[in-house]
């Protein structure tokens, strides 16, 4: 478990990290969004141990990680926004390297590094030079060092930066195999992504929290905006009746696609919904109603809500 707590980092007189508290549990996924300059990496560079708070405190598995570096850095593994890789060493060479630099003792390396390999699919260019991988193989190599020393947690930032839609699909893939055996914390801008793959989601802007909830409790933040989308066939009075007679509608509005095929959007009231009505009223009226269905927020709605109009959740 990773506890933050009130925790601060200042570069002179500018606050990047703005008095953060939160906790990471065991056996989730996390996804932490925030615009650039909000202070993700930053935070995570805490986390980590690679740069020190100016205030507060972080607790890995109760220990502090300022006090104890080499304890807490063991439990996590990071991978950076550029995977830090020694480009004229073969995969192999580069694994047996960063086993060595976490300390893992010399009779478990190769058994680790065959593991994670395997688990990686990396065995196929275990003996090639890194700098004549692809971007997703040379992810990949990141991800294999992140996971070296079998760490509880992995820190991943902007894993799927600059990757073609197969290689995001690979490592999307790999990332849920990691979440078997490791809590992950994941920082993307790929919002459809981190909706997919992330159990709990954590959003900051201007160094502070703004939000922090499950992807299913968030989106009921835009519940008030949920929209009804129909399109039925009928003359306009036909439908405007037969919706006039539906309860729990504040607000109509009419297109017309063709002379008689209207496309009708409905805002219901506040927690209220009117759908079953909507369609046994239509059936009743023998008017046809070709679709019907809800058009509620999106993960991108809510984050655009909260980091371009300073709210909190």
């Amino acid at each position: 478990m990773i506890e933050v707590k009130h925790l601060v980092k200042k570069y002179g007189d500018h606050t990047a990290v703005d008095d953060l508290t939160f906790s990471i549990d065991k056996g989730r996924i996390y996804g932490f969004l925030g615009p650039n300059g909000a202070g993700k990496s930053t935070t995570m560079n805490m986390i980590t141990g690679y740069l020190a708070p100016t205030e507060g405190q972080i607790l890995v598995d109760g220990r502090d990680v300022l006090k104890e570096p080499e304890v807490s850095k063991k439990s996590i593994g990071y991978l950076p926004e550029i995977p830090p890789v020694y480009t004229d060493m073969t995969v192999r060479e580069y694994l047996d390297f960063v086993s060595q630099l976490k300390g893992i003792p010399k009779g478990d390396r190769k058994i680790q590094r065959e593991v994670i390999m395997g688990r990686l699919k990396l065995r196929d260019v275990a003996d090639r030079l890194i700098v004549n991988l692809s971007k997703g193989y040379r992810q990949r190599v990141g991800l294999a060092q992140a996971v070296m020393g079998f760490p509880e947690t992995i820190i991943l930032d902007e894993p799927m930066v600059g990757l073609d839609p197969l290689q995001i699909i690979e490592i999307r893939q790999l990332i849920r195999s990691l979440a078997k055996n490791h809590t992950v914390i994941l920082s993307s801008h790929i919002l459809a992504e981190v909706q997919e793959l992330c159990d709990y989601i954590l959003i900051i802007s201007k160094g502070k929290l703004v939000a922090r909830d499950t992807p299913e409790n968030l989106q009921k933040l835009l519940r008030e905006d949920d929209q009804l989308e129909l399109e039925a066939k009928g003359t306009l009075q036909q439908i405007k009746e037969i919706l006039n007679g539906v309860s729990g509608v504040r607000e109509k509005r009419f297109v017309r696609k063709e002379e008689t095929l209207w496309n009708i959007t409905i805002k219901p009231e506040p927690g209220y919904d009117p759908r079953e009505e909507i369609f046994f009223a239509f059936a009743r009226a023998g008017c046809p109603l070709l679709s019907l269905y809800e058009n509620t927020g999106t993960l991108e709605d809510i984050y655009l809500k909260l980091t371009r109009e300073g709210g909190q959740y």
